[in-house]
This record gives structure tokens, sequence and C-alpha cells, in this order.
């Protein structure tokens, strides 16, 4: 496929995660620490989530956000270390260009549905302490669903805006990137057409949800 704004250019299917590549002597060492790692998040989260859901006296507003929370890093290993863990057996770390967006996409959505829940529970915490007395009638359950469902949309809006404007990049050039999963830096470096509205959103992006974020907490 090629591009008029870049020549006779092919267009790339794949790329090379570099990742540990310059360890080879590590990889079963280190197959079997991620393996450990990724199987102890999944368990813990799970037991945090079956214990919010369980028992009816962590049945608030706080809990129910760190029953969220408890979703999300799962979500997080499940979006990278299966991809990872038999390049480091195989020694194949390729990956599709597709997978790699759709690998991005899916931490947009985490990262930002993070930040909207860690601020609501500051938020929630915010009014525990200002407010005691009043504080139970001030997060329902409705306000707590309505809080969570606004988290997870707004992570699902920004993956929208993302795969609209990576679905309009093209790769022709080098397809190393030096990490072991896909990021949006290092992947958009790569792309040889305009990259600029991509970088301006990146920007903005995490502008906006970082100080959403730490700015409620801090407040």
């Amino acid at each position: 496929m090629a591009d008029p704004d870049t020549g006779n250019q092919t267009a790339i299917v794949e790329f090379v995660l570099l990742g540990f590549g310059d360890l080879p002597d590590l990889r079963v060492l280190l197959f079997l620490l991620f393996l450990g790692v990724y199987l102890a998040t999944m368990g813990v989260n799970s037991l945090v989530l079956l214990l919010v859901v369980a028992n009816r006296h962590l049945h608030t507003p706080m809990y129910f956000f760190l029953g969220n929370l408890a979703c999300l890093e799962p979500c997080y290993s499940s979006a990278m270390v299966p991809q990872m863990l038999p390049g480091l057996l195989t020694g194949d770390r390729s990956i599709s260009v597709t997978g790699c967006i759709t690998q991005m996409c899916f931490f947009g959505v985490l990262a930002a549905t993070e930040c909207c829940l860690l601020a609501a529970m500051s938020y929630d915490r915010h009014l525990a302490i200002c407010r005691p007395l009043r504080y139970p009638t001030l997060m329902s359950s409705r306000s707590c669903l309505c809080l969570a469902a606004g988290s997870w949309l707004s992570g699902w809006f920004v993956a929208t805006l993302f795969i609209v404007l990576l679905s309009g990049l093209m790769f022709c050039g080098p397809h190393d990137i030096d990490n072991f999963y896909c990021d949006v830096s290092p992947v958009v470096k790569l792309a040889c057409g305009d990259t600029r509205p991509m970088v301006v959103l990146d920007i903005a992006l995490s502008c906006v949800f970082t100080t959403s974020c730490y700015g409620t907490i801090l407040i």
C-alpha cells in the first residue's frame, strides 16, 4: 500500500516489541515472574471484589468505587500480560498493527475510567469528612451508580477519539517499539503521516484527566 505523501513506502502490518529482548538468558525467569504477578493480581482483586459484594457492611460508596477499581486492575493486566508471556518463551515479540491499536485503546479506556473513579472516591471522602451528619443522604446508591457509569462512559469516549485518529495514521517506516507493550507515544512516533492531531489529543486528555483526578484528591 503506497501513500502519496511518503513516496513508494509499503505500509507495515506488525510491530516488534523490543521489551526484554536484550536479556535472552532470563526469559524463563521473567516468564515465571510476570506470570506470578499476573495471577496474584487477578486473585487479589477478585477477592476484594468478592468481599465487597458479599459483605453487607461494605456496601458503602467508598467500597463501591473500590470494587470498580478492583475490576480495573485485572483488565489492565489482561490487556498486556497475556500477549507478552508467550513472547518471553518463544522469542516472537511481534504484534499486529490492529492488535497494537486495540491494546492502546483499552489502556485509554482503563486510564480515563480510573482517574474518574479516583475523583469520585475523593469526593465521597470529602462529604464524609466535611459533612458527617448529612453524609448518608448526600451519596445515595443512585448517585454512586451515576458516577460509576459516567466514569466508564468517559473511558469509552476517550477510546472512541483514539480509534478515530489512529485509524487515519499509516505506518510505513521503522516498526520496532522500545517497550514491552504498545504505548501511545512510541507508536505515534512511528507513523509516517501527520501526527499532530494525535499528539495534541494525547497531551490534552492527559492534562484533563490528571488535573481532574489529582486535583480533586488534593482539594
